[in-house]
């Protein structure tokens, strides 16, 4: 198995070089831009012509922006009560098919995004661990225009041509030391009723691993494994997750759990401190823009909100599966792990 591992990453490093060459010289992968948040340029990716369109939506999100008809492209994740999930901009196709057009629906205005409304949210558990931070939960997926019944996929800042899903999707947070920081590496699952989002620390070494982007079929149970139950609202400090496909998928250790009413973090407006952190919950929120959903998209005026505020080409995914500590588990995330791949080098064959 390790030399069958070995294999496919190199398979896979130099598909992506070959994407790169082929792209031109001037062409640089989502993973590889860095921004800072007050200076995000009004789109990450300015490239036109593309064999699957253009960048859909907007980088630079602020009140201007803020509203049903929002294109922000821009995911917040700082805490329990504040982050958002990549989902449709328009209801009717799955995950799968617009994966690359997905925008920011975040759980409390003041990011220039969509809102999600109430109700979305059922039950979420959010981890910080030393390596990363991520929320785990179920949720009305139709309530943010994913298709019911939807097994879902994945989002993240890689995909077939090294664009991201969506493309020119950017995450930003301010959990690891108090200022936005762009994260690097981070993925995204959403279907069936469920989602998770990891954000893996930049500072840290492991990210690239934590924040594995080849398992897109596998769901949250393999890539995000966790406690998170439907009805219950909690923020935990935790252990780090074995990178996902380096054993079997085990939930890691959590502690100082802290328990809330979803009215009182998302309708009450309580502000969450993460695990760890001094400050008792407080109150505070902005109301949400009401801007008519038949209303136009403006262009963003202005910087970005003020800092106090699938994997392409794999179809839809599995939606989360059950936890599986089997043997054969093994040979399964090998398996599907070719099929990824041999996607990528079709990709490779068709940008030829």
């Amino acid at each position: 198995m390790p030399f069958v591992k070995f294999s496919l990453m190199a398979f896979a490093l130099s598909v992506s070089a070959a994407l790169v060459k082929r792209q031109g010289a001037g062409f640089v992968p989502l993973v590889d831009k860095r921004f800072a948040y007050a200076d995000l340029p009004y789109r990450v990716d300015t490239d036109v012509g593309l064999a699957r369109g253009e960048q859909i939506g907007y980088n630079m999100c602020n009140s201007t922006t803020e509203g049903p008809t929002s294109l922000c492209q821009t995911l917040i994740f700082n805490s329990l009560d504040d982050f958002c999930i990549w989902a449709p901009p328009t209801p009717g196709q799955t995950v799968g098919q617009i994966e690359g057009e997905m925008i920011a629906w975040c759980t409390k205005p003041g990011h220039g995004t969509r809102v999600m409304p109430a109700g979305t949210i059922t039950g979420v558990q959010l981890t910080k661990t030393p390596d990363y931070i991520q929320v785990v939960g179920f949720m009305d997926q139709t309530k943010i225009d994913m298709v019911a019944g939807d097994s879902g996929g994945e989002m993240d800042p890689h995909g077939a041509d090294l664009r991201g899903n969506p493309m020119g999707g950017v995450v930003y947070t301010q959990a690891f030391n108090g200022s936005y920081t762009q994260v690097i590496e981070w993925h995204n699952f959403n279907g069936g009723n469920t989602f998770c989002l990891k954000a893996c620390d930049p500072s840290r070494p492991n990210g690239p691993a934590l924040c594995q982007h080849i398992y897109d079929t596998q769901g949250c149970d393999f890539n995000a494994p966790s406690n998170a139950r439907d009805g219950v609202f909690e923020s935990c400090a935790g252990d780090s997750q074995n990178p996902p496909g380096q054993g079997a998928p085990i939930v890691p250790a959590s502690s100082s759990c802290s328990t809330f009413a979803s009215t009182d973090i998302y309708a009450g407006c309580t502000a969450v401190p993460l695990p760890g952190a001094t400050a008792a919950p407080t109150s505070s929120c902005a109301k949400p823009t009401t801007t008519s959903a038949s209303a136009s998209v403006s262009a963003p005026t202005g910087g970005n909100a003020a800092a106090s505020g699938s994997k392409s080409g794999s179809g839809s995914a599995a939606a989360p599966s059950k936890t599986t500590s089997s043997g054969a588990k093994g040979l399964e995330v090998a398996k599907l792990t070719v099929m990824n791949l041999v996607g990528l080098a079709l990709s490779v064959l068709f940008l030829l």
